[in-house]
């Protein structure tokens, strides 16, 4: 996968930063660890600026994480209550703890998305539950913005810094990546034995 995402940056420039992160948010198997450090890498060597691949990184990336969050809010409250009394058992929720958790969005919907923007997985994840509870489009504009900016600075300095030794990022985050989407599997699985209806 790295070899045509690597063909990507350097053909398509910004153009193409932006809409690898924006396949990134959408399909979160395509990795923006690879995407943004290469990206850093080709800044380093004077083919792009740093500040344009970081805005290019998070225009794309946002682009993505608002198409989510638009689909969530059209999906709704209401589709989600009936959903959960029809397969609540499978989504291993009920009404009750959906309540909760547009309680919790609510009181901390800005640091949730905040953080959440910055964590493997959870990043890509998070538009859906932000749109179905009602957050508004100007904090989960900001909010959203801020963290995917600082989650593509990140990579795209680590990438600038390390230069063609990029593989070193990945060797990092991968496994972090890897290990969050497989405590979200277990902690799935943990939830449908242990769940019962309310």
């Amino acid at each position: 996968m790295d070899d045509w995402i690597i063909r990507l940056v350097d053909q398509g420039g910004y153009w193409g930063v932006a809409l690898l992160m924006f396949l990134e948010t959408v399909f979160p198997p395509v990795p923006s660890e690879v995407i943004m450090t290469v990206a850093g890498v080709s800044a380093s060597r004077g083919n792009m600026t740093f500040t344009g691949v970081v805005g290019a990184g998070t225009a794309g990336a946002m682009l993505g994480n608002y198409l989510w969050f638009w689909l969530a809010i059209k999906f709704g409250s209401d589709r989600l209550h009936r959903f959960a009394d029809r397969y609540g058992r499978w989504l291993t929720l009920n009404w009750k703890e959906i309540e909760r958790g547009h309680e919790l969005f609510r009181k901390h919907g800005s640091i949730i998305v905040l953080v959440a923007r910055m964590l493997p997985t959870l990043r890509s994840l998070i538009s859906i539950p932000a749109g179905i509870f009602g957050m508004s489009h100007r904090r989960f504009l900001v909010f959203s913005t801020i963290g995917t900016a600082g989650w593509s600075a990140a990579l795209a300095g680590a990438g600038y810094a390390l230069g063609s030794q990029f593989e070193d990022v990945e060797k990092i985050l991968g496994p972090v990546s890897t290990a969050v989407i497989v405590l979200i599997i277990l902690g799935y699985f943990w939830r449908l034995i242990r769940w019962k209806p309310e």
